[in-house]
């Protein structure tokens, strides 16, 4: 059953959005203005007498027959021009929407630009400081070994100018026909100062060699010293690490059946007898391990775990396709980028730059850092508290909230 409409309605919508010409308010069948119009599935539009004579002999569209395109329904053309609005709407505020995500998106990068610029020229100015300061030092160091090395000299000089002296000395006496004198001289003569053998007396070419060894070995300790006395250096870098941090959380589905995991998951010891869990592929089988719930595959993330108490212990992150049945060893060539010792340890990685780098919070000192890593999958959070051996190492591995640094 057709459903009809004013002509007036439909010239209304169509001037108003000017979507219709004149030649388009024609029915093609009569050649006339539309009466009672109405518009095929496939978008063509008859006055509602016309194409249901039409159809009487053929269910064709008028308009569609050389592709014998079949048309049997009928839409009343108000109704089309409302879905048409409808979607048309519909669109522009997906495009609307879409538009609005970008240009927030666009502020982020914008934001983020300038942030890594402000973060450029502190790493710029921060490196500048350091350097400057070792630079100092070297200069120092340089003068006093180029002092040492001139003292040596002169020493050597005048060593060398007394020698000549008495080589003089001894020469005339030598030929000196006045016994008594050369009796009284000799003794003198040949006795060189601070000496007792006269074998012994010699000038080496290569004064420098020794002074100079000791003057490297000094510098190195000079130069510990000096990155010692910039505080502000590892507090302004531990700042910079702490503000990327993440919540971490222990997965129990792929914790050691030996593991104990508290009940928050940020903590995780060794219990000495195994529980019945079930044996899924995530699970580690061989080695008390345990990684965190979440995986990163971009960005940089930190977190801090304190293993104060504890004698033997390994953390770091560990690839998703890491050996979970076998032995292991911990390396990056297997997947593991871990590390050992301090009180509490701060891992920072950075995704992009293949970075994974190990902090001492409490000394607010730099570990160790694997860098020019290529990562091609997620990386996971990676503990492993150890056997307890007894209760020598039976205090847990325990996620730490970050305590920004002052």
């Amino acid at each position: 059953m057709f459903h009809s409409f004013t002509f007036g309605l439909c010239l209304d919508m169509a001037t108003s959005s000017s979507l219709l010409s004149e030649d388009k308010l024609l029915c093609f069948i009569c050649l006339d203005v539309f009466t009672e119009p109405v518009t095929t599935s496939c978008g063509h539009n008859f006055c509602k007498a016309c194409i249901s004579k039409y159809w009487d002999s053929t269910c064709v569209c008028q308009f569609c027959t050389e592709t014998d395109h079949k048309a049997p329904n009928t839409v009343p053309l108000e109704e089309e021009c409302g879905e048409r609005k409808v979607k048309l709407g519909k669109t522009e505020a997906e495009m609307q929407q879409m538009i609005q995500e970008r240009l927030q998106k666009v502020k982020e990068i914008k934001h983020s630009v300038e942030l890594s610029k402000k973060d450029a020229r502190r790493e710029i100015s921060d490196s500048v400081q350091v350097f400057t300061d070792l630079v100092r030092s070297i200069e120092r160091s340089q003068g006093e070994l180029i002092e040492v090395i001139e003292e040596k000299q002169k020493a050597a000089e005048q060593a060398i100018i007394e020698l000549k002296g008495r080589s003089t000395e001894l020469e005339q006496l030598l030929h000196t026909e006045d016994h008594l004198h050369l009796i009284q001289s000799f003794p003198s003569l040949c006795t060189p100062p601070h000496t007792q053998d006269w074998s012994e007396i010699s000038v080496h070419s290569d004064l420098c060699v020794g002074t100079l060894m000791r003057a490297v070995f000094q510098l190195d300790e000079t130069l510990n010293k000096e990155m010692e006395k910039l505080p502000e250096v590892k507090l302004k870098r531990m700042k910079r690490m702490q503000q990327y941090e993440v919540d971490i959380t222990l997965d129990p589905d792929t914790a050691h059946p030996e593991l104990i995991l508290s009940e928050d998951e940020k903590q995780v010891r060794h219990g000495d007898t195994q529980i019945n869990l079930p044996d899924n592929p995530e699970r580690f089988e061989r080695v008390v391990n345990v990684l965190g719930k979440d995986g990163f595959s971009s960005g940089r993330f930190y977190y801090e775990v304190t293993v104060k108490g504890k004698i033997e212990w390994d953390l770091g992150v560990a690839s998703e396709s890491i050996n979970r049945k076998g032995p292991i060893t911990l390396s990056p060539k297997n997947g593991y980028w871990a590390v050992e010792k301090p009180q509490k340890v701060g891992v920072f990685v950075d995704y992009e730059e293949g970075q994974v780098s190990f902090y001492d919070v409490e000394a607010r000192s730099h570990i160790y850092s694997f860098t020019g890593c290529t990562f091609t999958e997620k990386l996971y959070p990676y503990f492993s508290p150890c056997f307890n051996d007894g209760v020598k190492n039976s205090a847990p591995l325990i996620i730490s909230p970050v305590n920004y640094t002052d």
